[in-house]
């Protein structure tokens, strides 16, 4: 019988969720900017210069170790968003998971039984915490500029940009976001529910060891990677356009089916399950890990 997980405190969610947000960003964000470059180019790579330039850019033909301090560029957006957004989607989503079971526990499983019931609360828990994190979205879309658009602040700091651009510009692309992060959530946390239920046999989620944490966040975190794939590279080339130039998400659809066809939408899919795939089980799994353990610690 598939019963309710053990909860924790919200200070331990708090904790848990920032702690693997801070180790993510601290391991992970030159392989962010690698991906969110490779989804801006707009050209097909066809050999390794061609490869050294789209993720060096002016600093290809520059040491590779002065070449490797380039990939921190908007570290200090980048640290922001990740630990907010992290404790947010992390922390968030327990408290959303216990507000569908106490209120539509029974709906779930008289329509699809106890285990996959259980198993799609916390999907859609996950695509309703998705979706209201589009409020974080103007340090995310600062964060992508500053990666892969760094001309584009000519020299401004937030606050200077805050005031010239308005706040507005800097939700840009905010609906197409929302539309991401729905499925992409929902397969995050739905997938790791699945694997969690059918694959190891769980009946509490909150005790699983550190290897089926691991083994959950992998099914859940490549699962999120493909269903928003598409979503995604619409998302970055929105938020990389200079603030001066924006585009519309549909006139990027289109001009994308136009010049470099369908397959375009899963550009940079395989460096993203390579590179971004690893950040997001290594984050997902902590955080599944630290916060029972927080949780313990708070309660001695």
């Amino acid at each position: 019988m598939a019963g309710n997980d053990r909860k924790q405190s919200g200070v331990a969610r708090l904790l848990g969720s920032a702690s693997a947000g801070i180790l993510e960003i601290g391991v992970f964000h030159p392989v962010d900017t690698i991906s969110k470059r490779l989804m801006s180019n707009h050209t097909k790579i066809s050999s390794g210069a061609e490869l050294n330039r789209v993720i060096f850019r002016d600093h290809s033909g520059e040491a590779l170790g002065k070449r490797l301090f380039t990939l921190f560029p908007g570290l200090g957006y980048a640290a922001v968003y990740k630990v907010l957004q992290r404790v947010y989607k992390y922390g968030g989503q327990p408290f959303a998971n216990e507000y569908l079971n106490k209120h539509y526990k029974a709906d779930f499983d008289q329509a699809f039984g106890e285990k996959t019931g259980k198993a799609l609360r916390s999907a859609t828990a996950g695509s309703l915490i998705g979706i209201g994190e589009i409020v974080l979205l103007p340090l995310d879309v600062l964060k992508i500029k500053r990666q892969t658009n760094p001309e584009s602040f000519k020299g401004r700091g937030f606050l200077r940009i805050l005031k010239d651009e308005g706040l507005f510009n800097l939700y840009r692309g905010w609906g197409w976001t929302a539309a991401r992060n729905a499925p992409g959530s929902f397969a995050l946390f739905g997938g790791n529910a699945f694997a969690k239920e059918y694959i190891l046999g769980l009946k509490d989620y909150s005790q699983a060891t550190w290897g089926q944490n691991f083994v959950s966040s992998i099914v859940g975190a490549s699962a999120s990677l493909i269903v928003s794939a598409p979503l995604d590279v619409i998302k970055t080339r929105i938020q990389n356009k200079n603030f001066d130039n924006p585009q519309s998400g549909f006139t990027i659809v289109k001009n994308t089916l136009r010049n470099e066809g369908f397959t375009a939408f899963f550009k940079g899919l395989t460096p993203k399950l390579l590179t971004t795939g690893p950040k997001l089980v290594f984050s997902f799994a902590l955080a599944q890990s630290f916060i029972p353990m927080f949780d313990k610690m708070l309660q001695k």
